[in-house]
């Protein structure tokens, strides 16, 4: 599937509204590469009656948007309602095919606090924060985290602190990689603590923290040098120059890209 793909159906006036990542699509093409390419974020969010509406009226294909509301009526999950979406563009080659029957297959088998991880994974990579910090929070006030797999409730805490730095809240994003290598002590959590408490503090207490904190023998130098050389090469950047005429573009662009990410 890659290139470009020639719509072969009417293209909607009106977009049906993805709300898990804030976008619009205009054609059954459209639908086809998200589903696709973000199987973790097919849920009730997109199946619904609202969007066999859209298909129906707008897309004008009344047997498609029949056949997903039965399957809406019969409770069936979201995975069993991809199967005729791709079907009716024959979207998929064979080989595309057999590949989703084994993802959705694997899918199938995963705990579901494993399956709303990488859930929150998924909003991350879309730049959804808001709704991923929500997604991994959740995860975090589960009573099984104990029966997951080693690393999992650490590998949960350092992707939480991931979203919350992408929205420049720092000092969560610290506490949170600081619990993550508290939970797992592995250099990548050490670094990311190290790194976001040293953006939002000053060197005295920087350096304070590196003789506080506790970490294996010969590991420390280690850690110390990496956020070092990645505080120099930060500072290093030179910043991006604006033409004044451009300036009201990019305030648009800035506003318009932290209300998709807020989910607002």
């Amino acid at each position: 599937m890659s290139g470009y793909i020639l719509c072969q159906t009417k293209k909607a006036e009106h977009p049906y509204f993805i709300e898990n990542i804030s976008m619009n699509i205009y054609s059954i093409e459209e639908l086809c590469y998200y589903l696709y390419h973000n199987l973790y974020l097919a849920d009730h969010t997109i199946f619904n009656e609202e969007l066999c509406t859209w298909i129906k009226e707008e897309l004008e294909l009344p047997a498609l948007a029949a056949k997903l509301k039965q399957s809406l009526e019969r409770n069936v999950s979201a995975e069993d309602m991809l199967y005729p979406i791709f079907k009716e563009i024959n979207y998929l080659t064979y080989e595309e095919m057999k590949e989703l029957n084994s993802q959705l297959a694997a899918l199938g088998k995963e705990r579901t606090a494993v399956r709303q991880k990488r859930k929150g994974d998924a909003l991350v990579e879309n730049g959804m924060y808001v709704n991923a910090i929500q997604i991994y929070q959740k995860i975090l006030e589960r009573d099984d985290l104990a029966e997951q797999r080693a690393g999992f409730e650490a590998s949960v805490v350092y992707n939480l602190g991931c979203a919350y730095s992408y929205l420049f809240q720092m000092e969560k994003a610290a506490e949170c990689f600081l619990l993550a290598y508290q939970k797992e002590q592995s250099v990548k959590n050490l670094q990311a603590y190290l790194l976001a408490y040293r953006s939002i503090h000053e060197k005295v207490d920087y350096d304070k923290i590196l003789l506080d904190i506790k970490v294996e023998e010969g590991l420390g130098k280690e850690v110390r040098e990496s956020v070092k050389q990645a505080l120099n090469s930060f500072a290093g950047i030179p910043e991006k120059k604006t033409e004044e005429e451009n300036l009201d573009g990019l305030l648009e662009t800035l506003t318009r890209e932290y209300h998709r990410s807020t989910g607002s």
